[in-house]
């Protein structure tokens, strides 16, 4: 634990901090596919019942018209954040075709060709046009195999009162967007060199079913005749058969300070790329993607984590630009499967601690060396993070994935303290020991228990993942939503469907010109 990490958490136990740690601001994003009860990916349009995808605060579609994808307010409060996910689940499979249910792993169902995963469709207007486009073109570009994983992204940031207090103690001469900003960038770094240790933790995605892999290079083993996997991995959502691509690979986002960021992505908006070129825009009169540059849109590109801004109306770059950053989005969590929700109170408890870890440690500026090693230590941890005597590099010197682990946890107990000391609970040190037997113990780790369970019941893992989304889904039509929950929901509903009605109704120009707007984009 470095010094001034040491004194920013001896500082931050005062009491007149202590409100500010209380008033942590999260929200989670859950996807999940909807399947049929044969396993298959669902044909089905985004249920009526749901509202609109293009307009509704909650209950939206990513990717595919069927992975659904539900989104809780921001909060203070762990609890409610989870009972709010908890009734959007509740509201959901009301809503479904009937013998549908939800995917619960990250890694998909059956499917059977790219031809029979359906694009998400938002209606009529050029913004919803627009959004069926774009996934028209990753589906171009990386194959719509990769578009169906699903996971959780779990959005944090700190209270207005905190910064306030910190820039107060730092005695920095920055603006509060200045300084902000700089720090959020701070703890990004970091969360990039740890996050080697999510993966490890909560990685639950050691296998796949075998037509995942469409006859791709792979260097996956047969668990059964339906199964391939890794003995000892992690998470290959986050590995070559997960969100990777050689075109990406090309992009070096720096994130030692905004400017440097926006530049590398805006640069990437706006240079074209011969593979993308030879896609073209048009086939005939249908659209192919938004453009032929390096990335269509800010969000194709797949980072771990992203520096967020909310805004109506610009562009997330623009936004960032002019008014710093909001608060960080997590991106590198699988669905636990064992879990309704796919996440739980205990993991948000480590993530908090371990998000304040980044925060208030050293964060030096990253160079294209550090990149490579960051990037390497995020491999072996996909793809062997569960290996006996497993070794990392750090700072160009090997150090074994259980040994960096430990001293991790041990000065992420630190912000667990303090945590605890701002709810007066121990429910965060709680939440870091678990994670402590992980280390100590491999077979205590989501992808080991998948594995055991997948080969003590001899499995296949759509079997598998069939059997606990079944479970799961009767556990929550067992218990309706409240009236006044239920009313809400419904209300919410109807009221975005008039919304992209609205929207509909309400553009000036024919899709041609909005596309042709849109991609003439300056910063």
């Amino acid at each position: 634990m470095t010094r001034s990490f040491n004194a920013s958490l001896e500082r931050f136990q005062l009491s007149e901090f202590k409100p500010a740690w209380a008033k942590i601001q999260r929200g989670i994003e859950k996807e999940s596919l909807r399947v049929t009860p044969e396993g298959r990916l669902a044909q089905t349009p985004h249920p009526v019942g749901m509202g609109s995808a293009l307009t509704h605060p909650y209950v939206t579609t990513d990717y595919s018209e069927a992975l659904v994808e539900m989104i809780t307010p921001v909060s203070d409060s762990i609890d409610d954040c989870l009972s709010f996910l908890d009734d959007l689940h509740k509201f959901v499979y009301q809503n479904l075709p009937e013998g549908e249910r939800l995917w619960v792993s990250s890694m998909p169902c059956l499917l059977e060709s790219e031809a029979q995963i359906p694009l998400a469709q938002y209606g009529k207007s050029n913004m919803g046009r627009l959004k069926t486009l774009y996934r028209e073109g990753l589906g171009h570009r990386y194959g719509r195999l990769m578009q169906t994983i699903a996971g959780i992204h779990y959005n944090f940031s700190m209270p207005d009162t905190f910064w306030d207090d910190f820039h107060s103690m730092s005695g920095s001469n920055e603006t509060m967007q200045a300084f902000r900003t700089r720090k959020y960038l701070h703890l990004i770094r970091n969360f990039h060199r740890y996050s080697w240790l999510l993966v490890y933790l909560f990685g639950a995605s050691p296998a796949v079913c075998r037509c995942f892999t469409d006859d791709r290079n792979h260097d996956l083993q047969a668990l059964d005749a339906a199964t391939l996997y890794k003995p000892d991995a992690t998470c290959l959502r986050m590995g070559d058969l997960g969100y990777k691509s050689d075109a990406q690979r090309s992009i070096f986002v720096c994130y030692n300070d905004l400017n440097n960021y926006i530049d590398s992505l805006y640069s990437a908006l706006s240079t074209p790329y011969a593979p993308y070129q030879r896609i073209g825009m048009k086939r005939d009169d249908h659209h192919l993607q938004i453009n032929t540059n390096l990335l269509q849109l800010e969000n194709e590109f797949y980072a771990t984590i992203r520096p967020k801004r909310v805004g109506d109306g610009k562009r997330p770059l623009q936004l960032l630009k002019e008014s710093g950053i909001q608060y960080i989005e997590v991106r590198a969590l699988d669905l636990n499967p064992f879990l309704p929700l796919g996440i739980d109170a205990e993991q948000i408890r480590f993530l908090d601690a371990f998000l304040v870890y980044c925060l208030l440690s050293d964060s030096p500026a990253c160079v294209e060396t550090e990149n490579h090693e960051i990037e390497q230590n995020l491999a072996l941890t996909v793809n062997r993070g569960r290996e006996a005597g497993l070794e990392l590099q750090r700072k160009g010197k090997p150090v074994t994935l259980k040994d960096w682990s430990t001293e991790l946890l041990k000065d992420i107990g630190h912000s667990a303290r303090l945590l605890d000391h701002a709810h007066e609970t121990g429910a965060y040190s709680q939440a870091l020991a678990a994670q402590q037997t992980k280390v100590d113990d491999p077979t205590q780790t989501p992808s080991a228990k998948i594995l055991q369970a997948l080969q003590d019941n001899n499995q296949p893992f759509c079997k598998f993942g069939m059997q606990h989304s079944e479970g799961v889904q009767q556990g929550f039509l067992s218990s309706p939503l409240l009236p006044a929950r239920q009313d809400h929901f419904t209300a919410t509903s109807a009221e975005s469907l008039i919304a992209q009605a609205q929207a509909e109704a309400s553009d000036e120009l024919d899709f041609e010109s909005f596309l042709t707007q849109w991609n003439d984009y300056r910063l």
